[in-house]
């Protein structure tokens, strides 16, 4: 039974939330050295980054996750590039304001949040899970709950954006949720 896992990250707030969506004890992988992350999809760049926690933690199980919004306006830019997301430099408020701008009035506004997690275990095998977050893109940002583009995303069936939604209800149906959920049944947690 796996009652602990390395999050690939130096970010303890990401480790507890994931700790909470795995239903075991998370911390952040000591000493995080990040990667380059030059992989093409959220998979490559998860897995990437899951590969770095298990060299620095042979021992233990390691979780990778590696998440973003896809606009469909945008071809599903900004994807993977969603961190750095209009350019250099950019906080949270910047990168959402770029992303507006980007979708012109009268484009379809469908989006996605999307999250993959890869799972590597002590003797070397992967699991990997993905989970997704549809919706809308809303003109402005609304809440201030959450982070990055939390603001913009109104869910499907939602008329608040994820940034309104308390951090309990935005569990329940969160990319990182579901991606989480579809590990726990693989790893059997």
């Amino acid at each position: 039974m796996i009652t602990q896992v390395r999050l690939a990250s130096g970010n303890a707030g990401k480790a507890v939330e994931l700790g909470r969506l795995l239903g075991c004890h998370v911390l952040p992988v000591t000493a995080w050295k990040p990667p380059v992350e030059d992989g093409a999809t959220f998979l490559a760049n998860a897995r990437i980054k899951a590969l770095q926690g298990a060299r620095q933690h042979p021992d233990e199980w390691i979780v990778a996750d590696d998440s973003g919004i896809e606009v469909d306006a945008l071809a599903g830019a900004p994807g993977i590039h969603s961190a750095r997301f209009g350019g250099a430099g950019l906080d949270d408020s910047g990168r959402v304001r770029a992303l507006l701008n980007a979708v012109r009035k009268g484009e379809a506004r469908t989006a996605r949040f999307r999250c993959v997690l890869v799972a590597i275990g002590p003797d070397g095998q992967e699991f990997m899970a993905d989970g997704t977050l549809e919706g809308t893109l809303a003109d402005a940002p609304r809440g201030l709950n959450g982070f990055g583009y939390d603001p913009i995303l109104i869910p499907t069936g939602e008329t608040r954006t994820c940034g309104q939604l308390s951090p309990d209800e935005k569990n329940v149906i969160s990319h990182r949720g579901a991606a989480a959920q579809a590990l726990r049944r693989q790893l059997g947690l």
